[in-house]
């Protein structure tokens, strides 16, 4: 599937783009023309992406990030800065029911989705800052807006993505930079596959009303709607892409 949508001139940076979402997004954007910048602690996947973009004609550079890490961000500042798009993607997931949920793994949920998204943003704003121009994409999810057992710590830090999006497009708004969040429902990937096939991930894709999970594919479209200037008049938006499972009947 393609779109019509030119990035050419711009630089776009995509943090957790060792795998899943986030290299996907990384070639989806170098393919609309955007020299891309991919950030992760796993530098040998890191590297696969890359040759895949540069194989496929695209423009693609990598450098080791760790977005919990202040010092590790701060090292890295001036590739930071260098970014016209900032996809903040690098989320990670500690299911566990409520009464069992060690604070170790809540805490780690919390520095990797809620601080490391923070950060990266503070970090991206001050180069947009000097160009007055600048596109920040947070990656939420449905679970930033309903709930699920299990996955309390998810669930909290994707709401707190949602509301850091829009006191962020609230405060930046007047350098030229806008911030917004892309929401995904249930996305079928390598990683999940085999729970979609179990009872109960068929009994889950029933109550969505499209029926159907989402395919990675599905987030090109509002994934290059937010990056371009298509949307120069969205600010603190959430878009949802979830085949109406938000809208499913109670």
């Amino acid at each position: 599937m393609s779109y019509h949508v030119d990035l050419r001139g711009k630089i776009a940076l995509v943090t957790g783009a060792s795998s899943g979402f986030g290299a996907h997004f990384a070639e989806v954007l170098a393919r609309a023309g955007a020299s891309v910048i991919i950030g992760a602690r796993r530098e040998e996947m890191l590297a696969t992406t890359a040759e895949k973009i540069v194989a496929a004609g695209g423009q693609c550079e990598t450098f080791s990030l760790d977005v919990t890490s202040p010092d590790s961000i701060e090292q890295s500042a001036g590739t930071i800065e260098r970014a016209d798009i900032l996809i903040n993607n690098a989320g990670i997931v500690r299911p566990a029911a409520l009464l069992d949920h060690s604070v170790d793994d809540w805490d780690a949920v919390m520095d990797t989705n809620t601080k490391g998204m923070f950060l990266m943003t503070q970090a991206a704003a001050k180069g947009m800052k000097t160009r007055s121009s600048g596109s920040i994409i947070n990656i939420a999810s449905i679970l930033g807006l309903r709930q699920a057992n299990s996955l309390a710590s998810y669930a909290v830090s994707k709401a707190a993505a949602i509301q850091l999006t829009k006191v962020s497009a609230l405060e930046l708004a007047r350098f030229g930079i806008r911030v917004n969040a892309l929401a995904p429902g249930y996305v079928s990937t390598d990683l999940n596959g085999d729970f979609w096939e179990s009872p109960a991930g068929t009994a889950m894709i029933q109550r969505i009303p499209q029926r159907r999970l989402g395919e990675l594919r599905d987030l090109d479209g509002p994934l290059l709607l937010l990056a371009s200037d298509a949307s120069a008049y969205m600010n603190g938006s959430v878009v949802e892409v979830d085949g109406g499972h938000l809208v499913s009947t109670l």
